[in-house]
């Protein structure tokens, strides 16, 4: 038994206890600690979750800590790398980006709810590790650095009108509104930069007969200049859930991360919570 299943499995005893425990740590350095913890098997971090109250929304993993012992009992030995590249929160939500090795090279993003400074919930999307995309970004390089922490609330705002405007009732005469001219840099593995870049790959997508249509939007999270979008829709006849990460500069878009990830057929989910 690895360190970390143990851990879970002393955490699961103790129970209750494990439950009123503290740390002096703020809530983002619990999540990147846990994170981390998946590759190391550092026994402290799971103390951070709610042995008690422990929500999972990712559909292949058993619901509560059990279910999450589970996972990292599969995996094979040795094989898990975590680098968590960016950490954000807003209100009781840490919301992450992170770089993994986790039963192969994926990019994810994570968010953790708390409560009383436990963990008491998670939701992620996970997408293969793709190449760089045709302006040579990767799907988590780019700018790190959290600013304009007064403009959180209308930069969360702007984003999620950008959402509903372009990609869930296609206004597409607004598009130019939300951007600064041509200036526009993207982390989508097949779409290049600049804002005439991504409506080419749009325009050549719908020649193919594949459109990407978002039907709702269900979580936006921001900190600062970092807004995060969680909605469900579909690309082709793919339903889908999809992360969107953007950096807002000036009162426009500026830079976008994405992760997409097919929602499983319901009669194959581990847990009743569903992917929102």
């Amino acid at each position: 038994m690895n360190k970390t299943i143990l851990s879970l499995t002393i955490a699961l005893t103790l129970g209750a206890t494990i439950c009123k425990s503290q740390s002096k740590m703020d809530n983002k350095q619990k999540v990147v600690a846990l994170l981390k913890a998946i590759e190391t098997g550092d026994n402290e971090p799971v103390g951070y979750i709610n042995t008690c109250k422990y929500i999972q929304h990712n559909l292949a993993v058993g619901d509560g800590l059990a279910g999450f012992g589970a996972v990292l009992q599969a995996l094979p030995k040795g094989s898990t790398k975590v680098n968590t590249v960016r950490v954000f929160q807003d209100g009781n939500f840490v919301f992450t980006h992170t770089d993994y090795n986790f039963f192969g090279p994926k990019i994810g993003f994570d968010i953790f709810r708390f409560e009383n400074g436990k963990i008491v919930e998670h939701w992620d999307n996970l997408q293969e590790t793709a190449k760089p995309n045709p302006s040579g970004h990767t799907m988590i390089d780019g700018t790190t650095e959290i600013n304009d922490l007064d403009k959180t609330f209308a930069n969360k705002a702007l984003v999620r009108n950008f959402v509903e405007d372009i990609l869930i009732n296609g206004k597409m005469e607004k598009l130019a509104e939300y951007f600064d001219g041509d200036n526009y840099i993207q982390h989508n593995p097949q779409i290049p930069d600049k804002l005439s870049g991504l409506g080419t790959t749009l325009g050549e997508l719908a020649k193919q007969g594949i459109f990407l249509k978002y039907d709702k939007i269900h979580k936006v999270l921001g900190e600062g200049n970092f807004v995060l979008v969680v909605s469900e829709g579909h690309f082709g006849k793919s339903h889908n859930s999809f992360y969107d990460l953007f950096r807002v500069e000036n009162g426009k878009i500026t830079e976008h991360w994405d992760v997409i990830e097919p929602i499983m057929p319901k009669e194959n989910w581990k847990n009743s919570n569903g992917k929102f």
